[in-house]
């Protein structure tokens, strides 16, 4: 079931109501279309259909796209793409794989569906507005809006976009249009430039995609230690390590590294490399760079440093033979 819409105030519909400018005006809710029937974009399009905005088209063809469409925005028309894209008098979200979105915006051009004064929008975190390049050559107006979140895809997914912030990229006339649709997705606007949209989404990666990897390398290390139930384990001292990080920053480290535990640390790897060797790779970078953070943050005295950095240099070079 689509999320419950808000009564609004009716306002005028299409370009023409943008005013001469073809600025849009941020008093008044959108006509929408929606590219890309994704985890994200079925998701953002039913957040914006709960604002009041008219979500009038949505492309998706795969069987999970249309199983996420019944579930969020069951009353909305499937559409070719660029059936999508002529819909979309007001905002096009184009909500589709990183590498795939420069030949979508591209044929979407070539194909005349754009037309000028539309809103054409992303949520790449990894792109700004150069992707947009051949939309602005048809008159629309560009717009980089990525979520902070992971997604499922379900509407769970909808209650937790209260809060979250937005990495948007923008030209100067679009950011209120962009923080007037951020704030209808209940979320906060983070001001990135075109050049650091790669730093900001490579940190995003990083932390989540990342974070997940070494969790489930943590959870089978267990298993492989006798463990049944690793995340029974791991869930309260996880989450009080991320509550410690996001609070405290480095002084949150705590653990072998961090003391200079080097006789610990060598006998990690040694286990590791007999149990699970291709777990080791991925041990001693993170282990180099928390012991690089500690020194930097004074949490360990270089002099108590050289021992463990010694057995992460020799067990480093073990890994490279």
């Amino acid at each position: 079931m689509s999320a419950p819409m808000r009564p609004r105030s009716a306002a005028p519909q299409g370009p023409a109501a943008l005013g001469a400018s073809a600025t849009p005006r941020t008093s008044r809710l959108l006509t929408v279309g929606v590219i890309g029937a994704g985890r994200v974009g079925a998701v953002l399009g039913a957040a914006l259909a709960a604002a009041g905005h008219r979500v009038v088209a949505v492309s998706g063809s795969s069987g999970a796209s249309r199983a996420r469409l019944a579930l969020l925005l069951p009353e909305v028309p499937r559409r070719p793409v660029t059936a999508v894209a002529h819909a979309a008098a007001d905002l096009l979200l184009i909500a589709v794989p990183d590498d795939r979105l420069a030949g979508v915006v591209t044929d979407l051009a070539e194909r005349g569906a754009l037309h000028p004064g539309q809103v054409v929008a992303h949520t790449s975190g990894a792109h700004g507005l150069a992707v947009l390049g051949p939309a602005v050559a048809a008159g629309a107006r560009p717009l980089a809006l990525h979520p902070a979140m992971t997604f499922t895809g379900t509407p769970d997914d909808l209650a937790r976009l209260d809060g979250i912030s937005y990495g948007v990229t923008a030209p100067a006339e679009l950011r209120p249009l962009a923080a007037r649709l951020v704030a209808d997705l209940g979320g906060v606007p983070e001001w990135v430039i075109e050049s650091d949209r790669p730093l900001y989404h490579a940190a995003l990666a990083h932390g989540a995609n990342h974070l997940v990897t070494l969790v489930n390398e943590a959870a089978d290390r267990l298993r492989d230690a006798g463990v049944s139930r690793p995340e029974k384990v791991l869930a309260p001292l996880l989450r009080a390590a991320l509550e410690n990080a996001l609070r405290l920053g480095d002084d949150a480290l705590t653990g072998p590294v961090s003391r200079g535990d080097a006789g610990t640390v060598q006998r990690h790897l040694a286990r590791l490399a007999a149990t699970a060797p291709e777990s080791v790779p991925a041990y001693l970078a993170l282990a180099r760079r928390t012991a690089d953070r500690a020194i930097a943050a004074g949490r360990l005295r270089p002099v108590d440093a050289q021992s463990l950095l010694g057995v992460l240099a020799d067990s480093g070079r073990e890994v490279a033979a």
